[in-house]
């Protein structure tokens, strides 16, 4: 990993999309951009090469400023992740780890960086750690936090209502910075939205212009949810997607085929018995669904009926999307609970 001042914000890289950044960085990088506070702001951007969301917001901002001639208030550290992926406008390249799954006892050339990353900031703890990221399919903007404590939602509130505190998976890079700062995960739409470019940039600035962290305002309400499962789909199953009422196509050499228009209830609170996809007549229940503590909870959250694959519980779902790729490289969706007491 690079670390690399820069004092001329005007020079090189902030006219770089992350997609050209392969150009001037070999791998991950950190850069530092001196301000008027410190200790400095941490942003991480493109843990996931296809989402360049932050990388695009970070640069704006800094242009903001340098054309505006402005210090920066507040120190800034941006993370730079996974290059190569960005290069190929892929969340990773076939042979390499998730990015944001590397932050607890990776091995290879990704955990010895990601080690190496942690151990510097544990050394000099940022003011506060932002990771930025789009998501898949139709979501609204919305900030995760691994700890629920005041700081931490505080934060997480000036981003967006909705609010998702997740405990798994605890590889995440939020989760390895929560013991030593605060961190907030923002999701931010889909690539190639302005509105999340916007929508960050707003945010980091206000951020920068901090003088502490702020305090949970009674004006201020969160719709606070908890991510209780993950969906993933089984090894081997054989799987598509399909419009309502069309799922007899499922047994057209597929184990399954999910409900397309699924990604449209993220976050919606649905009701057991609602329909998430269709099985072919001789499938075995081709999802598995785990807890927080990765035990199988499949039976609890779905049930099968004529070839048709139903919730089995109320629940809240986030970042389904109909994308095959996402899908075998990540998750199916996660499914989640409202925090009735926050």
């Amino acid at each position: 990993m690079r670390v690399i001042d820069c004092p001329d914000p005007a020079a090189g890289l902030l006219d770089v999309p992350a997609r050209e950044l392969w150009r001037h960085l070999d791998g991950p990088a950190l850069l530092h951009f001196a301000g008027g506070r410190e200790p400095p702001l941490l942003v991480s951007v493109l843990l996931h090469g296809n989402e360049p969301v932050g990388w695009d917001a970070v640069r704006e901002l800094i242009a903001r400023y340098r054309d505006e001639g402005r210090r920066l208030p507040r120190s800034l550290l941006v993370f730079v992740g996974n290059v190569a992926a960005a290069r190929e406008g892929l969340r990773r390249l076939d042979g390499q780890p998730d990015y944001n799954r590397i932050w607890k006892q990776a091995q290879g050339a990704e955990g010895d960086m990601a080690r190496d990353l942690i151990s510097r900031l544990r050394t000099g703890p940022p003011f506060l750690a932002v990771d930025v990221h789009n998501n898949t399919g139709v979501n609204p903007h919305y900030a995760c936090i691994t700890r629920l404590d005041p700081a931490s939602l505080a934060v997480a509130r000036m981003f967006s209502r909705p609010v998702v505190y997740v405990r798994t998976p605890d590889t995440i890079l939020a989760a390895a910075l929560a013991p030593f700062t605060t961190a907030v995960i923002l999701e931010a739409g889909r690539p190639g939205e302005r509105r999340g470019v916007e929508h960050v940039i707003d945010f980091l600035d206000r951020c920068l212009a901090l003088e502490a962290l702020p305090k949970p305002s009674p004006k201020q309400s969160v719709d606070l949810f908890e991510t209780v499962a993950t969906v993933r789909v089984r090894a081997g199953v054989r799987f598509g997607f399909a419009p309502v009422g069309e799922g007899e196509s499922a047994a057209n050499g597929l184990d399954l085929q999910l409900l397309e228009a699924f990604e449209h209830y993220n976050f919606d609170e649905l009701p057991e018995g609602t329909l998430f996809g269709y099985l072919a007549a001789d499938s075995t229940l081709p999802l598995e669904v785990t807890d927080v503590a990765d035990r199988d909870v499949s039976e609890r959250y779905f049930r099968v009926e004529h070839g048709e694959l139903r919730l089995a519980r109320d629940l809240v779902p986030a970042m389904f999307s109909p994308d095959p790729e996402i899908i075998r490289q990540d998750v199916v969706c996660y499914f989640m609970e409202r925090v009735r007491h926050a």
